[in-house]
């Protein structure tokens, strides 16, 4: 194993001396984003602010070295916050005993970070595969419209209340819009004002962040700042991260065990999902194997300083891209930011305005939508929009994971649901003496004595029932004796196709005919020849190609019926 298999980061750092001008601002840009986010997240975890600073500095280095996107953002979250307070808060009251809920808290990402490094190490990032593009467009836009939707307290200066749902946040505001803070509301468009005028601005488009979050900063304080209600990000603690070793209490894992499994398998499919989502516009290729691992490392190495669970940040990685970002050292920049903002800038920090955050971030919602290959899938597939409107919908109005497993299940359904139907055409030979589909061909025909039909799909046991019903109908209907399978179509076949088909093959024996196969892949055949099937069918009833099979077979036809037909399709026949 090569040293940049085991040290990812290996491969990006050279590129660092290119990019380090559009990381860095990138970086910054990010820090500032994280300050409110880290607060409000640990607080929804149940935790002091500072667990959420502490989670924001530690684990966006670790999962930089050691993820595979150069994007990604991660620290605490939303979805993962959630969790983490749904599954502590079955065993310890944060209001009563603050510090064994932070010490579950700890162990909780420990454990959550060793079932991902476990999931990498095996391999199962390929679970990942099974997240169609239609969900993950979905679910990038509803994320969008939701991070939109949540900024509008500080859009409207109307106080929302904390944890208000998508539909709560959209009724609360329409029944108190009388209580607008123009002010506040001046601020957050001015700032989104100046966003998109600095976005169009050639030589400074890459910094429309950071200068429209500090001229919304300058407009705020025009404006009269806190005297008109214009909150702020408020008191920033000043301390960094301290190193200490979780308690490993076996009682307190043993009672955390399923919710850190379910924290592991919904934090992977966030983080995953969020660096596929922008690897769509930076056309980036995963390694998913390698993000598992990444994810696990920094779950695992956080947890020995003061953090919580965590995962990837849609917001965050979002900004990041759309910032300039180019290397995973942008993630460093940002998180190293944070500790000299802690440590040195706290109270300037302290000032930023949060309607200017909002307007920003209100930018970022918009931008994660898609909105061309919503349009595609629209226009190309009814079953696509269905898996990309249940998510996105799912992600409005549901639990994140939810929205996402949903996605995922009525995708596979529609897959497997179309893979269980393959496709039989019945073949012929038309006038120049090609086999064709006699649908697309009128002048071809049929031997009255060899049935020809092509398979295109899996023999799998979902499919089984589908293909069985059509060769029942054509064993009773079709008086042929002997049928010839085009099999280049056929991708794989599995036990519980190979056991009908050799079921299938002893009933036209019984017949006085057989069934013969072409162009049968080979991994088609593997299952065949090692489950024995292959000498029920018999083997000399398989052919690589087609003029073979039909010699062959020609020799078995009933000669009588043949000097009488008219059809002569075959070279044999004349």
């Amino acid at each position: 194993m090569s040293l940049k298999k085991i040290f990812p980061f290996l491969v990006w750092l050279p590129l660092v001396k290119r990019t380090w001008k559009d990381d860095i601002i990138a970086g910054i840009t990010g820090t500032i984003i994280v300050i409110p986010q880290a607060v409000a997240f640990a607080m929804i975890a149940g935790l002091p602010p500072i667990y959420g600073f502490y989670t924001a500095m530690i684990t966006p280095i670790i999962a930089a070295l050691f993820g595979s996107s150069y994007h990604l953002i991660s620290g605490p979250t939303t979805t993962s916050s959630i969790v983490v307070f749904a599954v502590i808060s079955k065993f310890v009251n944060p209001e009563s005993d603050i510090e064994a809920f932070i010490s579950l808290a700890i162990i909780l990402s420990f454990m959550a970070g060793v079932i991902k490094l476990f999931m990498g190490f095996a391999k199962m990032g390929k679970l990942v595969n099974f997240v169609s593009h239609s969900v993950v467009i979905g679910f990038a836009a509803g994320a969008g419209i939701l991070i939109a939707f949540k900024q509008l307290k500080f859009v409207f200066g109307i106080q929302v209340p904390l944890g208000s749902t998508f539909y709560e946040i959209i009724n609360y505001i329409i029944t108190h819009i009388q209580e607008t803070n123009f002010y506040v509301l001046a601020v957050a468009l001015g700032t989104l004002l100046i966003a998109f005028i600095i976005k169009k601005i050639k030589y400074i488009s890459r910094l429309y962040m950071l200068l429209a979050m500090i001229l919304g900063s300058l407009l705020a304080i025009v404006l009269g700042g806190s005297f008109h209600g214009i909150e702020t990000v408020g008191i920033v603690p000043s301390n960094l991260p301290p190193f200490q070793i979780p308690d490993f209490n076996f009682e307190d894992m043993r009672l955390l065990t399923t919710g850190a499994i379910t924290l592991a398998l919904l934090g992977l499919v966030e983080a995953v999902s969020i660096a596929r989502a922008v690897a769509l516009h930076s056309h980036q290729k995963l390694d998913n194997n390698q993000e598992f691992i990444g994810q696990g490392l920094s779950n695992i190495i956080s947890s020995f300083f003061s953090s919580y669970a965590s995962s990837g940040s849609f917001t965050r990685s979002g900004v990041n891209y759309q910032a300039g970002a180019k290397t995973p050292f942008s993630a460093i920049v940002s998180a190293i930011g944070l500790m000299i903002v802690v440590l040195f800038f706290a109270k300037y920090a302290s000032f930023l305005p949060k309607p200017a955050m909002g307007g920003i971030i209100l930018l970022v919602g918009y931008n994660l939508i898609d909105f061309q290959h919503i349009k595609k899938i629209i226009k190309s597939s009814k079953r696509e929009f269905i898996v990309l409107m249940v998510t996105l919908l799912g992600t409005l109005f549901l639990e994140l994971e939810t929205a996402l497993f949903a996605g995922i299940l009525i995708s596979l359904f529609f897959y497997l649901e179309k893979t269980s139907k393959p496709n039989i055409a019945d073949f012929g030979r038309n006038k120049e003496g090609k086999f064709i589909n006699i649908i697309r061909d009128e002048t071809a025909k049929e031997c009255p004595q060899l049935k020809m039909i092509r398979i295109d799909g899996s023999i799998y046991f979902g499919a089984v029932e589908g293909i069985s019903n059509y060769f029942a109908d054509l064993y009773k209907k079709s008086e042929s004796k002997h049928l010839l399978i085009i099999s280049n179509g056929i991708n794989f076949i599995d036990l519980a196709g190979a056991e009908w088909i050799s079921q299938e093959a002893l009933k036209w024996q019984q017949r006085g005919g057989g069934i013969y196969f072409v162009g049968l892949k080979m991994i088609s055949q593997d299952i065949l020849e090692k489950g024995g099937f292959v000498k029920i069918i018999g083997i000399e009833n398989f052919f690589k190609d087609k003029n073979t099979a039909i010699a062959t077979i020609y020799m078995k036809l009933d000669k009588e019926e043949c000097l009488n037909c008219d059809v002569k399709l075959f070279d044999e026949c004349l």
